[in-house]
């Protein structure tokens, strides 16, 4: 547990995602007064899928393609780039260009591109793409956020929840090996938090990206945590903690299946303490299955039919594992059903 990957690049999709009026205000104050947000938004995957290099490496970016409404009545894209490996790389502004093209080109659209630096690395960010050869001449010019440039009062002070996600990720890499600070960093943007008076949504949100980014691995210090949310009356909201995904991973690992289903039933702290410490059986599939079920339970109430039936049918822990974790990110029982349909369920 002292080795934990934070998925960077999912928590940074889902939060663009989410809270997407609200990433655009912050940083494209401009175009965002001219855009009709009473309007959908739409997320367009498939025609980012058709232009996206073949031989992408998909860990390194994070791209999302917006389709939104001006208030003239036009339709206008947004293409969001976010940069999450933290190094340079010589190849990225061509790479801004290779995409704009190609939406331009394939789509006819007009197109705001967006490039965002979450790396720790200062000075690096490379805001155009020029080339030249023999009387030929290009440069395209792109829009960028630089994350470590970013005020951390003005952020404080903004009542803009992304301003919190970006405070979230540069605290993220300013305490990296140091778990110290990152606990006393993560326990003052919770209360930072809840003092903002953010909607549900945006708590959802919020929180998912900080409590991502700033993983703790000791669950004392998580339990703090979770005990000033409670205090708050913050357990009204559905979610589930990083310290409830750390007590579920580790009880499914041992097989503590026991004493992590009250957990879910009674609550977090009885259930964390009897998993470990009373749960004896190996976990069986049954198990696994009945754990995942009370997640879903817990966090959208009511689980359908079918999506119980299609659970009771995977034979497989890692496949119910990973599973779980879907439930830790997704939003609506939609969401979680499209994780569900996506993996493959051996009989």
């Amino acid at each position: 547990m002292s080795n934990i990957e934070i998925p960077y690049d999912e928590l940074w999709k889902d939060v663009v995602e989410n809270l997407f009026p609200h990433f655009i205000n912050l940083i494209a104050p401009d175009f965002y007064h001219n855009v009709n947000w009473s309007k959908p938004i739409i997320f367009l995957d498939n025609e980012l899928r058709q232009i996206s290099p073949a031989s992408e490496e998909t860990k390194r970016y994070v791209d999302r393609l917006a389709c939104v409404w001006m208030l003239d009545g036009e339709e206008q894209w947004v293409l969001i780039h976010v940069e999450v490996q933290g190094y340079r790389d010589p190849g990225f502004s061509k790479r801004m260009f290779i995409y704009f093209y190609r939406i331009y080109d394939k789509f006819n659209r007009d197109i705001l591109s967006i490039a965002v630096f979450s790396d720790p690395i200062k000075g690096y960010k490379p805001d155009r793409f020029s080339y030249q050869f023999y009387g030929c001449r290009l440069e395209f010019q792109y829009r960028t956020y630089k994350v470590m440039e970013q005020d951390d009062e003005e952020l404080k002070r903004s009542d803009n929840p992304f301003a919190l996600v970006v405070l979230a990720a540069k605290k993220s890499m300013e305490s990296r090996g140091d778990e110290e600070k990152r606990f006393r960093f993560k326990r003052e943007l919770v209360k930072l938090m809840l003092e903002k008076g953010y909607s549900r949504e945006e708590i959802l949100a919020v929180f998912r990206f900080l409590d991502g980014v700033l993983v703790l691995t000791d669950l004392e210090k998580e339990r703090i945590i979770y005990n000033e949310l409670r205090s708050k009356e913050v357990e009204k909201v559905a979610y589930i903690t990083n310290f409830e995904r750390l007590a579920i991973e580790e009880g499914m690992k041992k097989g503590l299946a026991q004493g992590l289903e009250q957990g879910l039933e009674q609550g977090l702290e009885q259930g964390l303490e009897q998993g470990l410490e009373q749960g004896e059986q190996i976990g069986m599939l049954r198990e696994a299955r009945a754990l995942l079920l009370d997640a879903l339970e817990e966090k959208f109430s009511v689980v359908p039919e079918e999506i119980s039936g299609k659970i009771q049918e995977i034979n497989e822990r890692e496949a119910l594992r990973q599973l779980l974790k879907q439930v830790i990110r997704a939003f609506s029982m939609e969401e979680f059903k499209k994780s569900l349909m996506s993996h493959s369920i051996v009989a």
